[in-house]
């Protein structure tokens, strides 16, 4: 897969309309050509420590951030065509569904593509977080759990695997 765009998403509390933040990196012909970073404001508007203690922010960081629509219209110009990909597609896409669902928003039925789901098949053994499969990448993830972070560490491992 040489064509793609990597997301993920941090969210501020259980719910998959949460999301508080996302970044997505985009591939065309196996070379990286842009990102993308933003907060988001949360829906609903709180934070839990659990959310909080792995990906650090609290409602503070988002209090002034953008809601999800107008962050997702800059986003959807940069991935239109490319397939999704994320490390653990259940929860990602899992979260961009249920935002769309919450602001009533058509979703266009991205391809979505998991590296979790592919790092089991190709490395059985052993734990699959995903700073473990970009180190088998040769890939040194830095800053786990910022959404840009996690989305360069994902397209890492889709252009060795995928």
């Amino acid at each position: 897969m040489k064509d793609f765009a990597a997301i993920d998403f941090e969210t501020a509390n259980f719910e998959r309309t949460s999301v508080c933040s996302v970044g997505v990196v985009i591939y065309r012909d196996g070379v990286k050509v842009d990102e993308f970073y933003s907060l988001i404001k949360p829906e609903p508007e709180y934070y839990n420590r659990v959310c909080s203690s792995v990906n650090g922010m609290c409602y503070e960081d988002t209090v002034d951030a953008p809601v999800f629509p107008d962050v997702w219209a800059q986003i959807e110009p940069k991935i239109q065509g490319l397939p999704l990909v994320a490390h653990n597609k259940a929860f990602d896409e899992g979260c961009l569904k249920a935002v769309f669902r919450c602001y009533q928003m058509d979703y266009p039925d991205y391809p979505f593509y998991c590296t979790l789901v592919r790092s089991r098949q190709v490395w059985p053994q052993g734990r699959h977080n995903l700073d473990v499969i970009a180190g088998y990448c040769g890939y040194d993830l830095k800053n786990h759990h910022h959404a840009l972070a996690d989305a360069d560490a994902c397209a890492a491992i889709a252009l060795e695997i995928l």
